[in-house]
């Protein structure tokens, strides 16, 4: 397992304008499978928010269609478990907020696109320590 990730893009910024801190190694999350929550023109779910899991987020999650506990090992997918960060699409993390189920998320790890669908302000009220 790399012990840092490969960048896809090393200017990233976080949504405090600071660069962009990984999100987890382990496991290893982002849309380009390199432990950040980077985004690209390629992805079009925006996987930008470094969220911190919860059963009941995994729940919710689960409820609409977006299975992430279950193990899948035929996609090399472990399945999260409450307390993994992972790389969550902004709009989904934006649906289950309204939804009364979004979890706590790591600013210094959420890419600044984010601010295009959910406002800082708001990022910070449910905001964990890094």
């Amino acid at each position: 397992m790399a012990t840092r990730p490969i960048r896809y893009d090393a200017g990233a910024r976080n949504v405090l304008g600071q660069e962009l801190v990984p999100c987890s190694l382990d496991p290893v999350t982002g849309f380009f499978r390199n432990g950040c929550c980077e985004t690209g023109p390629h992805d079009v779910g925006m996987h930008t928010v470094c969220a911190v899991m919860t059963a009941e987020f995994l729940s919710y999650s689960k409820s609409v269609g977006n299975d992430l506990s279950t193990p899948r090992p035929d996609l090399g997918f472990e399945g999260l478990n409450p307390g993994d960060r992972w790389c969550l699409c902004a709009p989904r993390w934006k649906e289950a907020l309204d939804a009364g189920a979004a979890p706590q998320l790591v600013l210094e790890s959420t890419h600044e696109e984010t601010l295009a669908i959910v406002p800082l302000g708001i990022l910070k009220d449910h905001a964990v320590e890094a």
